[in-house]
């Protein structure tokens, strides 16, 4: 079943992100080495550039929506996978990351300050995202029940809650709904037809003294639980809804 969250919407991503305490290595031979290294594992990622902003980043051809990408940018390291057929498609790519930024950039256990596990989740509508959230999320809740005041119209809803889920506090989710309409589509009425609503889902860990050594083994243990709480929790009460308030618009 955890397979096909990406049959539930419109465009689906797998995404790691390293956060740093010091930031990442930017020497040319450094940033090479890395990059040549990822490129032997995967070799279809061969387009190389660097942004005005001083990221570095390694992608593939983009083949229809799916495609591969890693970046490197002050003090985080972002590998993100696009359309996967399969979930291993995306941890293949995040547990070569992981295996080689030790070795390539020097990024120890010490410092790591974060690593995260995203799964973005898109939805196409050309309308007020902000009334089909509040609808889909905020019904029968007591913000929901401002939405029944005399011609009240929603005009900002973007909910957003982060939980911890350890007694440690180091393991912990976030989920986010965002919308992309503004206040004057709204007043024009006039919606684009390429922002859809977003959802992410974002399971966060603050790395322990005993899981040095030991970065590619806690991801896998972190992608386990965003995969059983992506399928208990998010697909029932987050995107049935949202996909459900969507279909009665269309």
């Amino acid at each position: 079943m955890t397979e096909g969250f990406g049959s539930f919407c419109d465009d689906f991503y797998v995404d790691l992100c390293v956060n740093t305490q010091l930031e990442l290595p930017s020497e040319r031979d450094t940033v090479l080495s890395f990059f040549e290294q990822l490129r032997k594992r995967f070799p279809n990622m061969l387009n190389f550039s660097r942004r005005d902003n001083g990221e570095f980043l390694l992608e593939e051809e983009q083949q229809g929506q799916k495609y591969r990408w890693v970046s490197l940018e002050k003090d985080r390291l972002i590998a993100s996978c696009a359309e996967p057929e399969r979930l291993e498609e995306a941890y293949a790519l995040h547990s070569e990351v992981l295996e080689l930024m030790p070795y390539m950039l020097g990024v120890t256990a010490l410092d790591v300050d974060s690593i995260d596990v995203t799964f973005t989740m898109d939805f196409d509508y050309q309308g007020n995202h902000d009334e089909v959230i509040a609808e889909a999320l905020l019904s029968g809740s007591g913000l929901g029940s401002l939405l029944e005041l005399p011609g009240a119209k929603t005009i900002s809803c973007n909910p957003s809650i982060i939980l911890s889920l350890s007694e440690d506090l180091r393991t912990q989710a976030r989920i986010a709904v965002e919308s992309r309409t503004s206040i004057y589509d709204i007043r024009g009425e006039k919606y684009k037809q390429d922002e859809p609503i977003s959802l992410y889902f974002t399971t966060r860990r603050y790395p322990a003294p005993a899981d040095a050594g030991k970065a590619v083994e806690a991801y896998r243990e972190q992608c386990k639980l965003a995969e059983q709480l992506m399928f208990d929790r998010v697909l029932p009460y987050f995107v049935q809804p949202l996909l459900s308030a969507i279909a009665q618009r269309r």
